[in-house]
């Protein structure tokens, strides 16, 4: 067995306890998706919002609304680089899995164009 990390990203409408909890939810539950993810071996999960998100911690919501009680969540502001993304969203699963496990990492909203640059 190995550990590798997930890496998603979303933009969130504003900075309210709601926009932040449907940006983390979709994400959330999106990534789960789409990589088959079993919570009972994800090690860790690591959420950043730029400087301008700060309603509410997004593990909260990983916590309430999607079975990631058990899981050992931080969050933490990411990087205030000039003209970066705004109201971004960022989460990386850490996930215990087999060697042959090939992640996909998930992009939503405005955060598509991160793939782009």
């Amino acid at each position: 067995m190995t550990t590798k990390g997930i890496r998603g990203a979303i933009t969130v409408d504003e900075n309210s306890v709601e926009s932040l909890r449907q940006a983390t939810n979709e994400l959330l539950s999106e990534m789960v998706l789409r990589n088959k993810i079993d919570i009972d071996k994800v090690s860790h999960v690591i959420f950043t919002l730029t400087e301008d998100l700060n309603a509410e911690f997004p593990a909260k919501f990983a916590r309430l609304d999607c079975g990631f009680e058990n899981v050992a969540m931080m969050c933490f502001h990411e990087l205030n680089v000039p003209n970066s993304l705004e109201k971004c969203l960022r989460i990386l699963i850490v996930l215990n899995c087999d060697e042959s496990f090939s992640p996909e990492f998930v992009y939503l909203k405005g955060a598509a164009n991160l793939r782009k640059s």
